[in-house]
């Protein structure tokens, strides 16, 4: 029996502005909000001239998922995760293909209650090894994503964010501190594109991603959604496999996954396999190691090979993996050490 928190729980990461309102630091759109007012993502809110988080403790569901789906390749692979989410989003993708969530208000979903040690539980009660804040963007709920990772790490377990990493700098160690992994969206790679499509900056998400792989020690792996005709041109993809080249350097996983069409953009077509092929194959000559395809099946753009012999090391077919030849975090053929987490 999950205990009901009593909502709603003061938030971190605000201030007061000089209109009297307060302002929200946590991500850099800075909503400022007067007394009753959300803020764009809907669930962190002005109750008494202070800042509350509403959506604390108020999971939407659970899942039980394989960890590829999240997706990450190269952290526990075969493994289960928890994952869940809650309503609400701090960015405006016309794309979103979760957008019955990240676009709806508290109201309108069957919303549970959760305490970090409710979730925490349900991860040991099903024996899964990590739990998922995903579905919605957990920046969002970085004060409930925090005290579970708190909990979880003290239990053993991982925690994994998905997200857009559209954080501060002010907010984002403490949001993501202790955290195993990590699948960033890097959603294209044009401020056009960021602000036109996610209402949201190119700039912030960059910056984030340099911190995460130069100051934690969080797994991390990339993710693209190509959509025809916006972000799926050779130059774009070439501007962007040389960036993560000079700046993450060449052993950060990226899945290239396929568009479909929903939410605020159901006239575009489902992005053609043959795109995905090309953004892979664009992003191996560029020096990048390992390089996936998602939302289609390709059992070729799944799999895993070793960067040294070429070999197969991880064999997936969707979401399954069938094989793994590997001995501890070599190649079990050359023994070249695969990027990633194992055990």
């Amino acid at each position: 029996m999950m205990e009901k928190i009593h909502s709603p729980v003061l938030a971190k990461w605000w201030e007061p502005s000089a209109t009297g309102k307060i302002r929200c630091t946590l991500c850099p759109r800075f909503c400022e909000m007067g007394e009753g007012q959300h803020g764009f993502c809907y669930i962190r809110k002005n109750e008494g001239n202070r800042l509350v988080s509403i959506g604390y403790g108020r999971p939407t569901g659970f899942a039980i998922d394989p960890v590829e789906k999240k997706p990450l390749s190269h952290f526990l692979p075969g493994s289960k995760i928890l994952s869940f989410g809650t309503a609400g989003c701090n960015l405006g993708c016309k794309f979103c293909q979760n957008w019955t969530m990240s676009k709806a208000k508290l109201d309108d979903l069957n919303s549970r209650y959760a305490t970090p040690s409710d979730v925490v539980g349900l991860a040991k009660h099903y024996h899964t090894p990590s739990i998922a804040f995903t579905y919605n963007d957990p920046v969002i709920f970085g004060e409930y994503a925090a005290d579970i990772t708190e909990l979880a790490t003290e239990a053993g377990i991982h925690t994994v964010f998905v997200t857009a990493g559209y954080v501060t700098a002010g907010a984002r160690e403490e949001v993501f501190r202790g955290a195993a992994a990590a699948n960033v969206d890097l959603k294209g790679f044009t401020e056009r594109f960021y602000k036109q499509l996610t209402w949201s900056d190119l700039h912030s998400v960059l910056d984030t991603l340099v911190w995460m792989k130069e100051k934690t020690n969080i797994w991390l792996e990339l993710t693209t959604l190509l959509i025809p005709g916006e972000n799926d041109s050779t130059e774009e993809l070439k501007a962007m496999s040389k960036w993560i080249t000079e700046n993450l350097g060449t052993r950060v996983p990226h899945h290239f996954t396929a568009f479909h069409p929903d939410f605020k953009m159901t006239d575009r077509q489902r992005t053609p396999a043959a795109t995905l092929q090309k953004a892979r194959d664009i992003a191996l000559e560029a020096g990048i190691k390992y390089v996936y395809t998602g939302n289609v099946h390709d059992p070729n753009g799944q799999t895993t090979y070793c960067p040294g012999c070429g070999g197969k090391v991880i064999t997936r077919d969707w979401h399954s993996v069938l094989s793994i030849n590997m001995h501890g975090n070599a190649c079990a053929k050359c023994g070249t050490v695969i990027d990633g987490v194992f055990a």
